[in-house]
């Protein structure tokens, strides 16, 4: 059994950084079982999943088209029972976005709202300064897209 919290020493990244698959039971057995085969980072469409910390499969959304289509891919393909059935939500993590926001620092920018396709990302008009952007975070399906079009890397993915 890996403890990821003493990785994370090593690595300078706390375990909450790593992005996990969509679909995986939990966390825990995703690293007791997965063989690091690789299948669902070559099954991936958007081609996001990479090889990570340690070998395992992680999401990285400034690769490839930088969103998930939530094609099921990666866990359809897997060898092992690591995955909830496609019916089931992907994640349960949601946009936020943080004080490195150049909107929020009155600099007009609206390039997460022009990548939200679910449109979870609305604008918030002000007297005499930019609109400010608000997740609105029933919405959020969590795909990433707004991730990899920010330009000063402002928006990271939570768990409420």
């Amino acid at each position: 059994m890996i403890n990821r919290s003493r990785r994370g020493f090593f690595t300078r990244k706390q375990p909450s950084q790593q992005q996990y698959l969509p679909w995986i039971k939990d966390k825990q057995t995703f690293t007791d079982h997965c063989l690091r085969c690789n299948a669902c980072v070559d099954a991936c469409q958007t081609k996001i999943i990479v090889k990570g910390d340690g070998g395992f499969p992680m999401v990285d959304f400034h690769h490839g088209e930088g969103e998930c289509s939530f094609c099921y891919q990666c866990a359809a393909i897997c060898p092992e029972p690591l995955f909830e059935p496609q019916h089931q939500l992907p994640w349960s993590q949601i946009a936020t976005i943080n004080s490195s926001c150049i909107a929020l620092n009155n600099i007009e920018c609206r390039s997460c709202g022009d990548q939200c396709e679910t449109q979870a990302i609305t604008f918030s008009l002000q007297v005499a300064k930019v609109a400010l952007p608000v997740i609105k975070q029933p919405d959020c399906n969590g795909c990433g897209a707004c991730i990899d079009g920010c330009p000063v890397a402002a928006i990271e993915m939570i768990t409420p």
